[in-house]
């Protein structure tokens, strides 16, 4: 937790998800700025209003946040300090009085919508979704009325924050669900490496069409035996047909193994973006391929240096 940084945007309004992984990282005395949706957040950061933003960027079930991944890699850069984990479980609730026959109409997000239609279908055929920018914020609307829908599909938080009445707990397709939040800054100086780390990075590989280019991106971390926990292409804007790879790989751009890597990739590809080396949330140490540690690069770096001296 850095006591020194005071003002926190994020994903709201009060209740989100998001907001319980801000509550991870902000001190108690922290300014926090709620936002419609997830560029406008980072947004904050960028133009100097908030000193950090978290944002969701992966769950468990739906895959990746695209409008972080595509503010991430596009939008003036911002740097990942830190990642938090957040169990995900709905309630679904209304206003009080409201019966199960009465809806026809659930508000809620999208990534919430994708994590319970089958139960929703299940249990109130017919009900048909309502997007809006957070599950904290249909809840919200619903509580002030006229929302355009007679429930909500939101956390037990929100539910609670805004007055509801919950008709069902613990709404999801598949339980145990549970998404990823980024903590992100404006560019600065690298953390040290704590052997549990995660750095996160987008790729754009050359507009030549050539056969076995990803191949060859992907071999830049196999024989540096490094992991990739995550990869996922998003297209690139304007240009039907090429994409671009946001990558999570196991490992700190402070380790030897970890910047051959990235010094090949810069070879190799049309456009890198660092994103941050950062700990992970779940504090498992990375493991590592034998004879690819900080000391066998120095080893061989030196074998080099030595026939240059001669």
């Amino acid at each position: 937790m850095n006591t020194a940084v005071k003002n926190y945007a994020f994903l709201g309004p009060i209740g989100t998800f998001c907001h319980q992984a801000l509550l991870q990282v902000a001190p108690e005395d922290a300014r926090l700025f709620p936002c419609a949706g997830e560029r406008l957040a980072m947004d904050m950061v960028r133009d100097g209003k908030a000193d950090r933003a978290v944002v969701p960027i992966e769950n468990s079930i739906e895959g990746g946040v695209s409008a972080t991944l595509d503010s991430l890699g596009w939008d003036k850069r911002l740097q990942i300090v830190a990642e938090m984990i957040v169990p995900v479980g709905f309630t679904l609730a209304v206003r009080e009085g409201t019966q199960l026959s009465d809806i026809s109409r659930i508000g809620t997000h999208s990534h919430a919508w994708a994590q319970c239609r089958n139960w929703v279908a299940d249990h109130l055929p017919g009900a048909v979704h309502v997007a809006t920018t957070s599950t904290a914020e249909s809840a919200r609307m619903l509580s002030e009325g006229d929302a355009g829908f007679q429930a909500v599909l939101a956390s037990r938080a929100a539910v609670t924050t805004y007055g509801l009445t919950p008709l069902y707990e613990d709404v999801a397709d598949n339980p145990g669900a549970v998404t990823r939040f980024v903590e992100v800054a404006n560019p600065g100086q690298v953390p040290q490496a704590c052997g549990a780390d995660k750095t996160t990075i987008q790729v754009r590989l050359p507009n030549d069409y050539r056969s076995g280019a990803l191949l060859e991106m992907l071999q830049q971390f196999s024989a540096r035996g490094i992991n990739l926990s995550r990869i996922e292409s998003r297209p690139l804007a304007g240009q039907p047909g090429r994409y671009v790879f946001s990558i999570d790989l196991d490992g700190h751009v402070r380790e030897e193994r970890v910047q051959s890597a990235l010094r090949g990739l810069y070879r190799i590809s049309e456009d890198l973006r660092f994103l941050g080396s950062y700990a992970r949330a779940d504090q498992v140490r990375n493991d590592h391929a034998p004879r690819t540690g900080d000391s066998d690069f120095q080893r061989a770096q030196g074998w080099v240096d030595s026939i240059l001296r001669k």
